[in-house]
């Protein structure tokens, strides 16, 4: 039909005198082609687009062409998407005069129609002509952010245009309903959405799309200074868990010489602190006296003294409090080398890239509070079994001159990371290897290639726990609670890590003692993690295989933000399982949907409802349930235990034998659920499915 429909529409173009005039006719005539999708009108356009370019003597000029492309253009605004390319090419609007096409654009916008004007202008290429503010700000009150994007983007001079008219409306005195105001009967009006917020995402996802300054925009950068000073207060006064030297890094480097910034930092401190601290800073700043609030003027000679005596009792008693709380390295301060010149990290390289070697590996950068753009990597932490090395990335980089020298460390880490011979410990490696991607680009594809790996994010997954010295109230002090690897060392090696220079500046040079300690620290205690349990794994509730099924080649993409793990591991308590199944004579024998009930355990409600669906009989437990109200149920009621991880080893305990089976937590429930249905040889027919279902 398609090709008989482009013969006909062939011989009808030949038989025609005006075959352009001829299509605009039919179009005028008929409703047919304004629809979505492939309409007749669609078919005959294109193939008349074609017909042109093998006939250019049927081509139109003068005033014929443009009485047609005055013609077409009262079409443009009603036709569908897909027709303004072959239209505009057909009646070569390009070629028409310009201000009659602005006239045209210009009397759509008044008519209201300012989605029809934005396209027909990105179409035509009329943008650098109009008014970027009045183009663009209806598009933004309907919400149609990205034609926005579209009418701005080939043009840097319309999008800084466009940057500074929104970081304008951001300004702390501007009335945004003075801009709204103007719009009230506009369709799909969504005012709601027109605040400082949303313009302050979409100035910031402006700056990172077309790479612009972010100078462009004080006002916006301003106000996420301003935002990062605030979270920075908060921090550290009422959360406490930063401490005064991170912390007053990082207050400088976002005041800067910024006054209006500077001004809201005495504010604060007023508000958080007292008057020697604002003087302290006014002091630090060097802010003029018309700029200091009432009694900090007074303070400034007083406050010198003070702060050397109180903070050299502060770090005496840090320095106890770390040694009796915290992991301490068990190697001598010697053993950790800073490396900042190519010749050192030669003899590092040297003793790292040894067959059999076992590493520790970590990263540091510093925080980006929000900003714009994937972290740069600082400093690379290598840790061997008697000595660590931290390798000052930006020093050695600077050093790089030739492309030979630049290629020098991404070489060596792609040797180390795919080098199955050497052993690389870490936790949370694809963190650390997209933050090593946005470093050097060479390096993107290091997960791919690595071999060897050991993330311990997977242990902490398979439920580490060991039964370690309980701390009262009293000694835990107000501290926060330990998670992550902290977690995972307290677990393992009885005290967590100290991780109050985790939001360390991890650019300023020279390092400060505490961040060189910290970061050996971070690397070194990944070799005793593993040794210990290597050692004994039983003991932490792990299968004996554990290197073994630890040791490998991690996933290419991790399946979410948080699981930052590297290789997939079932559970010791699902090895078992199949462990067991396999030494079972004959399967169980097939029973049906109906026959089989079961309780979930509250980490497995995605598999409860999947076998719901499929017709077994089904309790789940809610997210506040202990664990054990699963044996409960289960012996009451007769029902099998489906849970996962450490759980199990507890549940299995109080039902009978084969009363409790553990699934994989790492897949999703149609997997889980095909498991559970192979495991109990349960057999689903189509009556089955949905029947428990209202």
């Amino acid at each position: 039909v398609s090709r008989q429909l482009k013969e006909e529409a062939r011989r009808g173009f030949a038989g025609l005198e005006e075959p352009l005039a001829g299509l605009l006719a039919m179009l005028e005539g008929s409703g047919d082609w304004k629809g979505k999708g492939h309409s007749l009108g669609y078919c005959i356009t294109t193939e008349l687009q074609l017909w042109m370019k093998e006939h250019p003597a049927a081509q139109q000029s003068g005033i014929k062409l443009k009485k047609l492309q005055a013609r077409v253009l009262r079409i443009l605004a009603q036709c569908p998407a897909n027709l303004l390319d072959p239209l505009i090419s057909i009646y070569q609007l390009h070629t028409a005069d310009r201000n009659y096409l602005l006239g045209h654009v210009s009397h759509l916008y008044h008519r209201g129609d300012y989605k029809e004007a934005a396209v027909l202008s990105i179409k035509l290429k009329l943008q650098p002509d109009q008014d970027v503010e009045k183009m663009c700000t209806p598009l933004l009150l309907q919400d149609k952010i990205n034609l926005v994007e579209d009418y701005v983007g080939d043009y840097p001079e319309l999008q800084s245009k466009l940057l500074q008219i929104l970081d304008t409306w951001c300004e702390p005195g501007f009335n945004i309903r003075d801009i709204t105001s103007q719009y009230q009967g506009l369709s799909r009006y969504k005012p709601e959405k027109f605040n400082r917020k949303m313009l302050s995402k979409l100035v910031f996802r402006l700056l990172d799309r077309f790479n612009a300054d972010p100078a462009l925009c004080p006002n916006v950068v301003n106000q996420r200074h301003l935002r990062t000073l605030n979270y920075l207060f908060y921090k550290r006064f009422v959360e406490k868990t930063m401490t005064q030297e991170n912390w007053t890094d990082h207050v400088q480097s976002t005041v800067g010489e910024n006054r209006w910034l500077q001004g809201h930092l005495m504010q604060l401190l007023i508000r958080y602190c007292d008057l020697n601290t604002a003087a302290g800073w006014a002091q630090r700043c060097n802010l003029p006296k018309e700029m200091l609030p009432y009694g900090v003027a007074d303070e400034l000679q007083k406050l010198q003294e003070q702060e050397r005596v109180e903070e050299a009792a502060k770090a005496d008693r840090y320095e106890e409090r770390k040694k009796e709380d915290y992991y301490q390295l068990p190697i001598p301060r010697a053993n950790i080398h800073f490396l900042q010149t190519w010749e050192e990290t030669l003899r590092c390289w040297e003793k790292v890239l040894r067959p059999g070697q076992v590493v520790g590996i970590d990263m540091e950068w510093r925080p980006s509070f929000g900003m714009v753009g994937k972290p740069r990597v600082s400093l690379l932490q290598i840790a061997l079994q008697d000595e660590v090395f931290l390798l000052d990335l930006p020093r050695l980089l600077e050093q790089a001159v030739t492309e030979a020298e630049k290629e020098k460390l991404p070489h060596f880490i792609q040797r180390l990371y795919s080098d199955a011979a050497i052993t690389k410990l870490g936790y949370g490696m694809s963190g650390d290897l997209s933050s090593l991607a946005a470093t050097w680009s060479a390096l993107k594809d290091t997960d791919k290639q690595a071999q060897g790996v050991v993330d311990l994010l997977t242990v902490d997954k398979q439920k580490v726990d060991v039964v370690s010295p309980e701390q009262s109230d009293e000694d835990r002090g107000f501290r926060q609670p330990e998670k992550g690897l902290s977690l995972l060392v307290q677990h393992v090696l009885g005290k967590p890590l100290d991780k109050t220079e985790q939001l360390s500046n991890w650019e300023k040079r020279p390092l400060r003692e505490e961040q060189i300690l910290y970061a050996a620290s971070d690397a070194y205690c990944l070799l005793e993690i593993y040794e210990k349990l290597c050692k004994d794994p039983a003991s932490f509730g792990l299968s004996s295989d554990l290197t073994g099924s630890l040791v490998g080649k991690p996933s290419i993409k991790p399946r979410a933000k948080k699981q930052l793990n590297k290789q997939e591991v079932l559970s010791p308590s699902v090895q078992q399982c199949e462990g067991h199944q396999k030494e079972t004579s004959c399967p169980p024998a097939p029973i049906s949907p109906k026959e089989f009930s079961v309780v979930c355990d509250n980490m497995l409600q995605g598999l409860g409802r999947y076998l719901r669906c499929l017709g077994v009989d089904v309790q789940m437990l809610e997210n506040e349930d202990d664990h054990r109200k699963a044996a409960e149920i289960a012996r009451q009621e007769g029902r099998v235990i489906l849970t996962s991880g450490l759980p199990y080893q507890t549940l299995r305990s109080q039902v009978a034998e084969g009363r409790c089976f553990s699934v994989n937590s790492s897949e999703k429930a149609k997997e889980q659920a095909v498991q559970v249905l192979k495991h109990f040889n349960v057999q689903v027919s189509l009556a089955d499915i949905f029947s428990r279902c209202q």
